[in-house]
């Protein structure tokens, strides 16, 4: 008998993460599952991709120097305090990596993204869930948390949360990153979907990162850009950080089109990502209007670019309310995945005033017939 070879026990059990953005699978559906750019990428980028197809016949720059000078231009943070990874989502992998030995406590916010908890739990630590309630808007509550966060090897705040939507100020989170220094506790930062809210440069930390030395923020492309095939992100943390999250960053993570297009794209493409985040603030509170005028339960006007809602005084779960907008060639995002506890909410995302329209009609079909 052939013997078996077996995973690692942190393995056993462990489900594959769910993600919203797969309409695309769907002929004719329009998507508001994901939380992209609704503009789709910049007109040019099929021009800036073909002007790097004659490096692939090289190896990629593993330094991934000239990108890191262009990151540390645009977001005025020193080159030091710079790491580069195929998608946060690489980040999101390697701090775990770099950072936490099996059993180590580490302090989620829920819900909040998933793969958190999954890079985690792959390392073997253990998590401590810091229950966001609808009751306080499912905003973190700093004392709580604070509290929480004592002898814990980090936590994590998704800033805009996903998929609540929700925005930490600055002036809240600083009071946070310090008390955590106190404790030697390190604080992940996702400030992934930031740069589509207008004010970004009010509440980013990245420009911080060289005052605390237990804080890393991370960002990436995906979601400012709307290019989820192309995979960039970047993390931002004090050069003693970054030189350990170094050590086991995949050798050539990130490929030559990759950071010839993230070059171009921070460098000269910035204003694009603005332009976005102040159309979509517009149609958000336009949104939110008449989502209530057709008894949609959708809440105060988010404080980001989509929206997390309750349909149960629609007489519906979240499934159910998914499948009647496929019906109607619409797609949200069931948000069951985020725990039992959400099985009756859905994240749908604002985009264009034209297709909000058409989000708008089809609900108010699936609600009032």
């Amino acid at each position: 008998m052939r013997g078996r070879i077996l995973p690692r026990e942190e393995l056993s059990g462990l489900p594959k993460t769910v993600h919203g953005g797969q309409a695309w699978k769907l002929e004719d559906v329009e998507d508001y599952s994901h939380n992209l750019n609704p503009f789709g990428p910049p007109s040019d980028l099929a021009e800036i991709i073909a002007s790097a197809v004659d490096g692939v016949g090289h190896y990629p720059d593993d330094s991934c120097s000239e990108l890191k000078e262009t990151i540390s231009k645009a977001f005025d943070v020193d080159v030091d305090c710079i790491t580069v990874g195929a998608g946060s989502s690489d980040i999101i992998r390697n701090v775990p990596n770099t950072f936490f030995r099996k059993g180590d406590r580490v302090l989620l916010n829920r819900p909040s993204f998933a793969e958190y908890a999954q890079q985690c739990r792959i390392v073997g630590a253990s998590i401590e869930w810091n229950d966001l309630l609808a009751e306080n808007d499912f905003r973190i509550d700093s004392d709580e948390f604070i509290e929480k966060a004592q002898g814990a090897k980090a936590v994590y705040i998704c800033n805009p949360n996903n998929p609540t939507g929700r925005i930490e100020p600055r002036e809240k989170l600083i009071p946070i990153v310090s008390a955590c220094e106190e404790t030697g506790t390190l604080v992940f930062l996702d400030e992934t979907l930031l740069e589509l809210v207008p004010g970004y440069v009010d509440n980013t930390m990245s420009g911080m990162v060289d005052r605390f030395s237990n804080l890393i923020v991370a960002s990436s492309l995906t979601k400012s850009f709307a290019i989820p095939g192309i995979r960039i992100g970047f993390g931002f943390a004090n050069p003693d950080l970054v030189a350990e999250m170094e050590k086991v960053r995949m050798t050539w993570n990130v490929g030559q089109i990759e950071q010839c297009v993230a070059n171009v794209l921070i460098r000269d493409r910035l204003d694009y990502v603005d332009d976005a985040a102040s159309v979509m603030a517009e149609e958000s509170e336009v949104m939110n209007a008449s989502l209530n005028e057709i008894d949609f339960p959708v809440g105060p006007v988010s404080d980001s670019f989509f929206y997390f809602c309750s349909v149960a005084p629609l007489g519906m779960d979240g499934g159910e309310f998914k499948r009647r907008m496929l019906r109607k060639d619409i797609m949200v995002r069931d948000c069951s995945s985020f725990g039992e506890r959400f099985a009756d909410y859905v994240r749908f995302s604002v985009k264009d005033r034209e297709r909000n329209c058409r989000f708008i009609a089809a609900a108010d079909s699936v609600i009032n017939g």
